[in-house]
Parts: structure tokens; sequence; C-alpha cells
């Protein structure tokens, strides 16, 4: 488990980045919140985009239910960006498995 910070699926003051730096195996309780949080952002986006379908199936929906249904569109997709990047950032380097299956 790699002990470099973690990237929270959540801001601080002012809207600044928030980052942990986990416990060795990983399983504290900020770590296990933020992966709640992460799997909790990750469902909503994929929810919105059956509404989202639906919204643009409706030949009759209005310009109001547009701009609403972009802007939460644009929100999931922020939250799925830095769910992204916060867990690529813990993927192991190469050099790092193979030393990991040396040692």
């Amino acid at each position: 488990m790699s002990t470099q910070p973690r990237l929270l699926p959540w801001n601080g003051e002012a809207g600044k980045p928030c980052y942990l730096v986990p416990s060795e195996d990983g399983k504290g309780y900020l770590s296990r919140l933020a992966d709640e949080m992460e799997a909790v952002q990750l469902r909503m986006g994929s929810e919105l985009l059956g509404h989202a379908r639906a919204l643009l199936g409706n030949p009759k929906a209005e310009a109001g239910e547009l701009r609403f249904l972009a802007n939460r569109l644009v929100e999931a997709l922020y939250d799925a960006l830095r769910v992204a990047e916060s867990r690529g950032e813990r993927l192991p380097l190469p050099e790092e498995e193979a030393e990991g299956a040396r040692g």
C-alpha cells in the first residue's frame, strides 16, 4: 500500500483539494469514508446518465430542464475525473510492482 498522499473526493476550505496520508494498510476511517464517497459519486453519475438519456430523448424537453441537466452532468463528470485521478495516483508504478514481487 502506498503512503503517498491520497486526493480525497471532497474539497477543503476555499475549494482547495484535500489530501490524506493513509495508514500503512490503507483501511483507516478516512480512507474508508473516501472509498464510500467515491462509490456514491460514481453511482449518482451513472444514475444521472439514465435520466439524461430519457430527457434528451424527449423532444418536448425545455431549455431550463436541459440547462439543469447539463450542470448536473458537469458536476458528475468532475467527480468521476477526480475519482480517476485519485485512484490513478495510487496505482503502483511498474518498478514498485517488481520490487513487491521480489520482497
